[in-house]
């Protein structure tokens, strides 16, 4: 029996022809993760187009009214959007409901206009669109359908005939760019859109079946292993989503042409979407912040993904958290992942040593009337970085600051679980019960353990004791800080400030801190710290120490000289400290870590 023809549609046909697509994009994103070589081969286009579709399940409203339909995956598109291929991606939706008139149906006519229209739209959202890209794909595509028109009348038709010109425009990028014909593959974003036609036209073909996804149980794969890329210019992939009021895409391109390359600006005028890869993404956030509200950032280290997909050391991953203070030497040299805490002056957010580093928090701390908070990374950010590390590692250890003073550890265990089951992966999360550079010299000793090709049973079994081996003393200029985050009573600091008093702390198992001395200067706190530490380490074997500060380098100086002539030793590292350090003790803190044998 001959199938009835789809002369038009109306909104609840175009957003299941949606969830269809989107179901395709999940299915193949870890093949679009193996081919991604354009334009850095940091095998993550399958992953961003998943979690675009991931949501558009999630929040897209379907209406019967076509236009409202199609305005609502745009937006959901927008909000979601990750990467390069899923602000293009959105960007193209954003023209097709724009284009659109507020109408109930749309005909083949009206569908392939619309969609030739958007076009558009997703061109002048790139600085240098690159034929051979997903770009061209959808361009070939449109250009297509618009011709068939007026010869075509059945919307399956029309999708069959698009899907087969798509098809042959994304085998054609091959052979239209030097690092695709080298690899011997289509361009990811472009096969991504192409997958996705292949859900909407099957939407179609097997009698309109919507495709029921429960939002829950979406899982993105993270990246696989990369063809290695011979070069990164930038090194941080950057997105941002900034609201406000008449917002300009001329006016965000102009800031951030200045800044890198794979410029991608999408939205509306009350919603932008920024894409960029770059050196400075903390300049770039303080640059677009005067155009709107930064409601959402993102920075990705490509140079430590591509480093870790196509040239791990070793079998075991190493992940921690931003509080650790490493220098980042000691990261890329231990291969050591680090997932950022973000920091908060009121409604003003930034993400830790990515866009804003220590010196900047420091000065604004100093000069702003609003306490600074921290806040944890999410579930997702911890579950992403979970599933991708588990998709290049046999097993996985994560050590994180103390449970007792964030909420990190709680979310890195549930994620670890989650993670865990998915992928089949052992994953172990370790509670320091420290911060700043105590919580640095635990992940070092175990990134020293990985190297020497110590178990990850071992590992983990061993960091319980280096945890009871590990003490962290904490020198600072005032006590104005620990009253404003609630670490000491207002009394007490008037007291102190009456006095004069520069307070000696220290950081506890379980978060706890402890008032330790109180001298009247800064010196004598110090010489206070070299005592208490000299009584520690005596007639013991130390590992190492570290000293972590903010704006106080002649203090940490003067610590690295005062414990190499005890034990003879080189510091670990000399790092600025933690924020999350600093917001509860004050700029000017130095902190002295010590590990025993």
């Amino acid at each position: 029996m001959e199938k009835k023809k789809i002369t038009e549609i109306n909104g609840i046909q175009l957003y299941n022809s949606f969830i269809a697509g989107a179901q395709r994009i999940f299915e193949n994103q870890q093949l679009l993760n193996k081919i991604n070589v354009f334009p850095v081969a940091d095998a993550d286009t399958g992953t961003n187009l998943a979690s675009t579709m991931r949501s558009i399940v999630s929040t897209a409203q379907p209406q019967p009214n076509l236009k409202l339909t199609a305005v609502s995956l745009a937006d959901a598109a927008l909000n979601g959007a990750r990467g390069n291929s899923g602000i293009i991606f959105a960007q193209f939706l954003y023209g097709f409901s724009n284009e659109i008139k507020n109408v109930e149906t749309l005909t083949v006519s009206e569908f392939a206009v619309s969609m030739k229209n958007a076009v558009r739209y997703a061109y002048e959202a790139i600085a240098n669109p690159v034929e051979g890209t997903m770009i061209s794909v959808i361009k070939d595509w449109a250009e297509y359908i618009y011709q068939l028109k007026d010869q075509i009348e059945d919307f399956l038709k029309l999708l069959f005939d698009g899907l087969k010109r798509a098809i042959e425009s994304l085998m054609a990028t091959t052979g239209k760019m030097a690092v695709l014909a080298k690899n011997n593959v289509v361009d990811a974003g472009a096969k991504g859109f192409v997958v996705f036609l292949e859900g909407m036209f099957n939407y179609f073909e097997n009698g309109q079946e919507a495709v029921n996804i429960d939002p829950a149980n979406i899982e993105v794969a993270e990246s696989v292993d990369a063809i290695r890329h011979e070069e990164i210019t930038y090194r941080y992939c950057t997105e941002a989503m900034i609201t406000g009021e008449n917002l300009k895409r001329e006016a965000f391109a102009k800031i951030m042409i200045n800044f890198g390359d794979s410029m991608v600006v999408a939205g509306s005028p009350t919603k932008m979407r920024i894409h960029i890869h770059t050196d400075e993404p903390w300049k770039l956030f303080e640059e677009i912040g005067k155009l709107g509200t930064i409601t959402y950032k993102k920075v990705d280290d490509m140079v430590m993904q591509n480093e870790i997909a196509s040239n791990r050391k070793h079998p075991i991953g190493l992940i921690t958290d931003s509080t650790c203070d490493i220098p980042q030497s000691l990261l890329e040299t231990y291969q050591i992942q680090v997932v950022p805490l973000t920091v908060h002056f009121g409604e003003e957010f930034f993400i830790d040593r990515v866009t804003i580093q220590p010196d900047q928090f420091f000065r604004k701390m100093q000069t702003s009337e609003i306490q600074p908070s921290s806040a944890q990374p999410s579930f997702n950010e911890f579950i992403n970085r979970y599933n991708h590390l588990s998709g290049i590692y046999d097993s996985v250890i994560s050590i994180n600051i103390s449970s007792g003073m964030s909420g990190t550890w709680q979310n890195s265990i549930n994620a670890a679980k989650r993670s865990s089951e998915e992928n089949a992966k052992r994953i172990s999360v370790i509670d320091s019960k420290r911060v700043s550079s105590s919580l640095g010299l635990t992940v070092l000793r175990a990134a020293e353990c990985i190297e020497q090709g110590m178990s990850h049973d071992e590992i983990v079994e061993q960091a319980e004791q280096w945890v009871a081996k590990n003490r962290i003393l904490v020198t600072s200029k005032t006590m104005k800080y620990m009253v404003r985050s609630g670490r000491v009573s207002h009394t007490k600091g008037l007291i102190g400030k009456i006095l004069g008093i520069k307070p000696v702390v220290e950081v506890l198992n379980h978060g706890k801190t402890n008032v330790f001395g109180k001298p009247l200067t800064e010196k004598s706190s110090m010489k206070l710290v070299m005592k208490e530490m000299s009584r520690f380490i005596e007639g013991k074997k130390v590992w190492g120490y570290a000293i972590s500060h903010a704006m106080n380098e002649d203090g940490a100086q003067w610590y690295a000289e005062q414990m190499e002539a005890i034990t003879g030793m080189k510091p670990k590292f000399i790092a600025q400290a933690s924020p999350v350090l600093v917001a509860n003790v004050g700029p000017g803190v130095v902190a002295l870590s010590v590990m025993l044998e």
